[in-house]
């Protein structure tokens, strides 16, 4: 019984000295999925080891982390198998209850904006937003287009735009607002669409509401990878079936331009932080395709292994990393010299890729 303090103290020693060895969540941090594995890893950008893995939910595609930079949304896929948004505390590095989508099934794009994590729901084509604070889903939207499937939510949260693979369409929505008007507003009462609502005495007063308009924009066959310019004006989107790019006047919400740019099975499309470069990831091919964004000529294609999903930038714009799914590793880009400037090991056929930054 003697020695009984002594161990006790020797065991909280031992706890004590495993919590201080535990590494902490970097800012920034790579967050990086690996569909086989199920996993979610961060990553120190600083020399790129894995500071911890989590669960990531069953077939993981899409991830994105919270404007504070203390928690990740990743989709759980399964081409409209599944319907859940798994929830990871990355600060506690624990992966935390997965949210329930319902009847929202294969949800896959996401986005983070106005504190909302946005989605689209592949099989119920529908785009929605999940509020973290009330934890539910608090605006859906139909697209009626077929798996749509990527989306860009505008940080004003008036613009959204959907890639919409099988209809090989663009879709461009825009809140709009209606002015006031007189009476019972629609329905019973109301005047035809299109008919002035004359105020009538004692008629009531209705407030301006909030609407929405989709333009749809035709493209090439298999537009899936997507990306807005830095300066808001165009969208350039990969045909993967087509091997083509279509460019959108986003003001215009019309194509101006197909680019020949042999990119079958293109999976990704991303602007450079500064604009001038698109880097492109085909799931088929063994090179990342580098273009011109002025020029819109081929500036290179840089081999980086059996093919590519998930393309991320650095804010900074000093490297890319690009997922080489078949090859189970990220490939590190310098984006000065356009040369593969090493590999992170972020489990098996890794895909979606996000930057988290902690505020």
């Amino acid at each position: 019984m003697e020695h009984r303090p002594a161990a006790l103290l020797l065991l909280a020693s031992f706890v004590f000295s495993s919590a201080l060895l535990a590494e902490s969540t970097p800012s920034p941090a790579l967050l990086v999925l690996s569909k086989s594995d199920h996993t979610l890893s961060i990553v120190d950008p600083a020399d790129f080891h894995v500071v911890a893995r989590m669960p990531s939910g069953p077939d993981p595609h899409e991830v994105i982390a919270s404007a504070d930079g203390k928690f990740a949304y990743i989709s759980n896929y399964g081409g409209g198998a599944y319907n859940t948004l798994t929830i990871v505390d990355l600060i506690a590095q624990k992966t935390l209850t997965a949210f329930d989508l319902g009847p929202l099934r294969g949800p896959h794009g996401l986005a983070f904006a106005g504190g909302k994590v946005w989605f689209t729901a592949e099989a119920a084509k529908v785009i929605g937003s999940y509020d973290p604070a009330a934890q539910k889903v608090d605006w859906v939207l139909g697209t009626g287009q077929n798996r749509t499937h990527m989306i860009f939510v505008a940080e004003d949260l008036k613009r959204i735009i959907t890639s919409n693979v099988s209809s090989a369409t663009m879709s461009i929505i825009e809140k709009t607002t209606r002015g006031p008007g007189f009476g019972p507003g629609p329905g019973i009462g109301a005047p035809p669409p299109g008919v002035p609502n004359i105020p009538r005495p004692g008629g009531p007063v209705r407030p301006p509401t909030a609407d929405w308009d989709e333009t749809v924009v035709t493209v090439g066959k298999g537009a899936e990878g997507f990306d807005v310019s830095p300066d808001g004006k165009e969208i350039w989107a990969a045909n993967a079936q087509d091997g083509t790019v279509s460019i959108i006047d986003f003001a215009a919400k019309k194509v101006t331009g197909t680019l020949s740019a042999n990119v079958r099975s293109a999976n990704r499309l991303k602007f450079t932080p500064d604009g001038k470069l698109v880097l492109i990831s085909c799931l088929g091919g063994s090179d990342l395709v580098v273009l011109d964004a002025h020029t819109q000529q081929d500036v290179k294609r840089i081999h980086i292994g059996r093919g590519a999903a998930g393309i991320q930038m650095q804010p900074d714009g000093a490297r890319a990393y690009v997922s080489c799914t078949p090859d189970d590793y990220v490939t590190i880009i310098d984006l000065k010299s356009l040369e593969v400037a090493g590999h992170i090991q972020g489990g098996k056929e890794p895909d979606g890729l996000a930057w988290a930054v902690r505020q």
